[in-house]
């Protein structure tokens, strides 16, 4: 396929039932620097309605992604997640509630998954420092969003 002559010898390629373009659209209101960068048309492939693509690519803040129109065969878990590095408790906030809004949920940990079941991992930076302190790991476990204040006061008890 000429479409991956391109990219980088690993891209995630992700499985949606018929929705591919919904969720590609959606992602690129989430993700500043995002952008779709084309599709595959194939009215032969199964699963695949007609006049629907059946896959398009795209790039979310330098990560290039491709989205599969592949049927209800398969589901996402939690097994594979994206993990985005928040600079700050607002980048922390801002993804949070864009990606749990319309039908997403809240896990535990940083974890949520969102409206089409995808799971992600909304974290600070510095998390690695701030888990120093077992005492932050202790916070860290009771919480869904993550707050950066509270797990900093966590690791100075």
């Amino acid at each position: 396929m000429a479409m991956f002559e391109n990219y980088p010898r690993i891209t995630p390629f992700l499985w949606f039932d018929a929705n591919a373009e919904e969720a590609v659209a959606f992602y690129l209101t989430v993700f500043k620097n995002s952008r779709r960068l084309g599709e595959l048309k194939s009215d032969e492939a199964p699963n695949t309605p007609k006049g629907k693509p059946l896959t398009v690519s795209f790039e979310l803040d330098g990560q290039r992604l491709t989205a599969l129109n592949g049927g209800p065969h398969f589901k996402f878990t939690e097994a594979v997640s994206f993990v985005v590095r928040c600079d700050s408790q607002q980048e922390i906030d801002y993804y949070w509630s864009k990606l749990t809004a319309d039908g997403g949920s809240e896990s535990q940990c940083g974890w949520l998954k969102d409206k089409f079941g995808l799971s992600w991992q909304i974290v600070p930076a510095q998390l690695a420092t701030l888990l120093k302190n077992p005492k932050a790991m202790q916070a860290l476990m009771k919480m869904k969003k993550l707050e950066i204040a509270e797990l900093e006061r966590a690791g100075k008890e």
